[in-house]
């Protein structure tokens, strides 16, 4: 788990780890897996922050984005799940004085940004939240990720975060380790403890041992070298937000697994933290 951070007697920052959540289907709110239970115990392993980034894979731009509204609505971006899920909401407060600047920050940094002022959390975003910060009570700021910038471009942005973010503000990156929903569904839905088969398996334990590693230049490249990389990623958007934690992260992050496991056999749940 990650350590407790606070500032040092030297004025130093002193972030908090930046993580990667899988959040897999939205009924992770309801249903009773371990993944849920590891992210029921989340907050009580590190710092409570004063407010949150939240990097999800269902934000999708050609450029960032960051949205301003200080009410977000909770989307219900998905169909055919549990009626409990409709029910739900994330009342979590937004925060435009944060998402302002950020818009200030990255342009600063020449990177183009746009602001939107009503964009609700989507489930990338409030499902995790709703498990890790059930109070709703920290203000959350939503940044897009870019389906064509890749690794490198979300590395690039989360390395600018890092320049200007106070250290009291989590960065929460959430996709999904692996994620080929074509195969998922064919067939019709599989068990949600399915196992998982090697060509999941493989992918999953190569990124975490380059991971432990802090092997960047080998993630980066994930899509040449780690095996099946195509097969579980067939468009990358889920994966992309873990580049934006590892940027935040710093120069010579180290990078910790802090959970391990999938749902349907297909999706790997795997949640890691980079410090």
């Amino acid at each position: 788990m990650p350590r407790h951070f606070v500032a040092n007697n030297r004025g130093v920052k002193m972030f908090l780890p930046a993580l990667f959540v899988s959040h897999g289907a939205p009924d992770l709110a309801v249903l009773d897996t371990p993944e849920r239970r590891f992210l029921e115990g989340l907050a009580g392993e590190i710092k409570r922050p004063r407010a949150i980034v939240s990097v999800s894979a269902h934000f999708e731009t050609a450029r960032p984005s960051v949205v301003a509204d200080p009410s977000p609505e909770t989307v219900y971006d998905f169909g055919n799940f549990d009626p409990r899920l409709f029910e739900m909401t994330y009342p979590a407060p937004g925060e435009p004085e944060l998402a302002r600047a950020i818009v200030k920050g990255l342009r600063e940094r020449g990177q183009a940004v746009d602001v939107l002022e009503k964009r609700g959390y989507d489930h990338g975003t409030w499902v995790p939240l709703t498990l890790v910060y059930p109070g709703a009570d920290i203000p959350v700021v939503q940044l897009s990720v870019q389906p064509g910038g890749g690794p490198e471009h979300h590395l690039r942005i989360g390395r600018m975060l890092r320049d200007f973010l106070p250290e009291d503000v989590l960065l929460f990156a959430s996709g999904a380790l692996t994620h080929n929903l074509r195969e998922l569904f064919q067939g019709g839905m599989p068990a949600l403890d399915a196992p998982a088969p090697d060509w999941v398996n493989e992918f999953g334990d190569w990124v975490g041992e380059r991971v432990a590693a802090g092997d960047e230049a080998s993630l980066l490249d994930y899509r040449a070298r780690a095996p099946h990389a195509v097969r579980n990623h067939p468009t990358d958007e889920h994966l992309l937000p873990i580049f934006t934690a590892m940027g935040f992260a710093g120069e010579g992050w180290s990078g910790h697994r802090l959970f391990a496991g999938h749902s349907r056999g297909l999706i790997r749940m795997d949640t890691f933290s980079f410090e």
